[in-house]
């Protein structure tokens, strides 16, 4: 069950087994049902959690009362609420799952404590924050300065996956434009192929 989690957090730094255990005995292993709301607006998050099988989707609601998709993630990637979760504020977000979903998640109590007891785990853990705010800088300048279609070839690039698993209409909203925009574009590279 931790095969995966013990591979992602080793990319950043070494552990002992001792280590990794208390790592192990701070995770919950928990499923979920598709269409499970797991943060909803106005709670504060309690979880960062590590997608061991399954997709979930991080998203607000504009003010049209449409769904705006900040994340998807998928197996070996972690999502959260991360202002709401190390802040302990009520959330902007929602995140559900569109898939059954397993997940391994971490309360913000355990993961102070493992930060205490474990200090490479701080490490990795700021590892992880550092390239996400990376991707969401990249994502805010690509959706400002390329063009439609680019933002889609780099998210295909980046999520080969997700395509076959989320709607159509989901991967338009993340990707900032509309679900009609995104059927020209696939249909222009169908033609180019």
């Amino acid at each position: 069950m931790f095969q995966e989690v013990d591979k992602h957090i080793t990319r950043c730094a070494p552990f002992s087994l001792p280590e990794l255990e208390k790592f192990h005995s701070k995770l919950k292993p928990k499923t979920f049902k598709k269409k499970t709301l797991l943060l909803q607006q106005g709670e504060v998050c309690k979880f960062e959690a590590y997608i061991v099988k399954g997709c979930v989707k991080k998203y607000y609601i504009d003010a049209d009362g449409e769904e705006v998709i900040l994340q998807f993630a998928v197996e070996d990637w972690w999502i959260s609420d991360i202002g709401s979760f190390s802040e302990q504020k009520p959330s902007n977000l929602f995140i559900e799952t569109m898939e059954d979903t397993d997940v391994l998640m971490i309360d913000f109590e355990s993961k102070e404590q493992l930060f205490k007891e474990v200090p490479t785990l701080e490490r990795v853990f700021r590892v992880m924050i550092q390239r996400a705010y990376s991707v969401l800088e990249n994502r805010f300048y690509a959706t400002v300065a390329r063009p439609a279609e680019e933002r889609y070839l780099e998210f295909l690039e980046k999520y080969p996956t997700i395509p076959q698993r989320v709607p159509q209409q989901q991967i338009a909203s993340y990707l900032g434009i509309t679900p009609e925009s995104l059927s020209r574009i696939k249909s222009k590279l169908l033609k180019k192929d």
